[in-house]
């Protein structure tokens, strides 16, 4: 790579063509793109800044910071990384609703366990009942008016 001096990179663009590359770098990273999706590729970095591809690749040290900051920072945009995090909260609210689901589920089969239990154990006891009832049953007769003595 040219430009290099004690392993410093120089910039071998205009200074006019530096400024529109670092304001189109800046606004990438902020996640304002004027002019094109606002993905952080080198593609959309020349396109931003209006310049031409191998305009831009002349710009060495803007490209040494462009790729710093994306080592640094990832390819995210910002608006990319704010839904990152949307969908990750949103996922742990599905699994902790899913988790209480199924302990609700399981809460609802034990007390329809429970009640079918009763259910079968009130149908015995009428059963008992009315065997009971049903069986030979003396009336107790009255005898006439007791006498005192």
């Amino acid at each position: 790579m040219t430009g290099s001096v004690d392993g410093y990179l120089e910039d071998q663009v205009s200074p006019k063509t530096a400024a529109a590359l670092r304001a189109a770098m800046t606004r990438l990273f902020e996640g304002r793109p004027q002019r094109t999706d606002g993905r952080l590729t080198k593609e959309n970095l020349y396109k931003e800044a209006q310049v031409s591809r191998a305009t831009m690749n002349r710009a060495y040290a803007l490209l040494a910071e462009w790729d710093a900051y994306l080592a640094a920072h990832g390819k995210a945009t910002p608006g990319e990384a704010k839904r990152d995090a949307t969908i990750a909260d949103l996922k742990k609210r599905l699994t902790k609703k899913t988790q209480e689901c199924t302990l609700l589920e399981n809460k609802l089969k034990a007390a329809h366990t429970a009640i079918a239990a009763l259910f079968h154990d009130n149908e015995a006891l009428r059963q008992q009942l009315n065997k009971d009832t049903a069986s030979t049953v003396t009336p107790i007769r009255l005898r006439g008016p007791r006498q005192r003595r």
